[in-house]
């Protein structure tokens, strides 16, 4: 019975390997731009070497494959299907004229199966502007709503988490009250078993959504209190991980348009002021060194990473991968589509959800960091586009380090991970 049981251990720890690695397909296909670094200058025209080959390498013939040349984000440029006699094409003929992104995007179809892939051209990304405008009144409106909730009994709550814990880490449900009385923050923290004194301290702020937050116990057993919120006003450690999917597929189903009309109103200020207080939330507690506290997290989570590094500053470093809401009104002048992608109907642009966005927009936020920040992105993403992430990089004054990963999508390699704990924990450690 011990073999069986053991066995059974080593087949789910090697199952779950398997599913943590990069999806292989038995068809690949890959696009390629003729320059090592996938950067040109305006008016270059790059050149997309597209092979399809089966996984033993051999190129596919006569395979058919649909394509589409597109500035990011944007209508086509060039759409339409191609045979490959000999499973290799290149596409040329296409560039741009202003800094930004071209990709060329291919599906083959082989035997009843698509497969799908892409490259991306940078051209000049350094010289692309955002097009948000700063409101006179930034700083004084989220000034004012900082003071406000300051005003508000925090009323923290921590609760242990046994069958959380491991021999290195006390994990806890943590709670705080922000925004207004009665409305929490959720979190779930992690704490170093064997600390010594006061620690430094991670803030991990979510990507979009609704789910469980596991802790992140990596940095927890190297000395570090890590604490990743949610921002629902939901515990984060149910066990039930139904009732997070009936949330995200019912009431939050559309929680980043709620209220736009409104910026006072607006469902992410409540989120904005909640991550800025959960910096304060950590400062109080006795095992946390409130001289050095960071913030990290993805997507929507590196947009709030960097509205909380302006928002607090106790907040001594930030990192942020492909963060959304960048530069949410480029669409309308052409430049990519910045999610939640608000203005993807340009009808909806109204008055009203223009003067909200000034306020929410990450752009504005960025434009008065005063911290070290560090951002990783790769031009394949076709969640959060590559034009509204570089667009806030340089609109960033201060300190940064940016570590680009071309090929990479709406997601990281191991090493792009361990680049932003290293960078993070020097920073915590200074």
């Amino acid at each position: 019975m011990r073999k069986l049981a053991l066995s059974l251990m080593f087949i789910l720890l090697g199952a779950s390997f398997v599913i943590a690695q990069p999806k292989q397909s038995f068809i690949k296909v890959t696009v390629t731009p003729d320059h090592a670094d996938w950067n040109y200058t305006c008016g270059e025209k790059p050149k997309f070497a597209v092979e399809v080959e089966s996984c033993s390498n051999a190129p596919l013939q006569d395979v058919e494959v649909y394509y589409e040349i597109s500035e990011d984000f944007l209508e086509p440029l060039e759409k339409g299907t191609k045979t490959l006699k000999d499973g290799t094409f290149v596409f040329t003929g296409h560039t741009m004229k202003k800094p930004g992104f071209l990709r060329c995007r291919v599906w083959a179809k082989v035997d009843g199966k698509k497969y799908e892939e892409c490259a991306t051209a940078a051209f000049e990304k350094e010289k692309i502007e955002p097009k948000t405008v700063m409101p006179k009144d930034f700083a004084a409106f989220w000034q004012a709503e900082i003071e406000k909730n300051s005003k508000i009994d925090m009323l923290p709550q921590l609760e242990l988490v046994p069958e959380k814990c491991t021999p290195k880490v006390n994990v806890y449900s943590a709670s705080f009250q922000s925004f207004k009385k009665g409305s929490r923050i959720y979190g779930t923290l992690c704490v170093p078993a064997n600390h010594n004194g006061k620690c430094p301290a991670i803030l991990i702020v979510p990507g979009a959504g609704c789910r469980s937050r596991k802790g992140y116990y990596g940095e927890a057993e190297k000395g570090f209190v890590t604490f990743e919120v949610g921002i629902h006003g939901i515990p984060t450690v149910l066990e039930d991980e139904s009732i997070y999917e009936h949330l995200k597929q019912g009431s939050l189903l559309n929680y980043p348009s709620a209220n736009v009309d409104d910026k006072d109103n607006y469902y992410y200020k409540r989120v904005f002021v909640g991550c800025a207080r959960a910096i304060d939330f950590l400062a109080q507690l006795d095992f946390v060194d409130a001289d050095k506290i960071g913030v990290m997290g993805g997507s929507q989570g590196g947009a709030l990473t960097i509205t909380t590094s302006y928002l607090n500053p106790k907040v001594k470093c930030g990192a942020a991968f492909y963060p959304a809401m960048c530069d949410l009104t480029g669409y309308l002048y052409d430049q990519g589509n910045a999610w939640p992608y608000l203005f993807k109907n340009k009808k909806l642009a109204t008055k009203e959800r223009l003067e909200t966005v000034k306020y929410y927009d990450v752009v504005n936020f960025a434009r008065n960091l005063a911290v070290p920040i560090w951002v990783s992105y790769g031009y394949n993403d076709l969640v959060v586009c590559p034009t509204s992430i570089q667009g806030v990089i340089n609109e960033i004054p201060s300190s940064k380090e940016v570590m680009i990963v071309p090929q990479s999508r709406h997601w990281t390699y191991p090493e792009q991970n361990s680049a932003r704990s290293k960078w993070m924990m020097n920073q915590l450690t200074k």
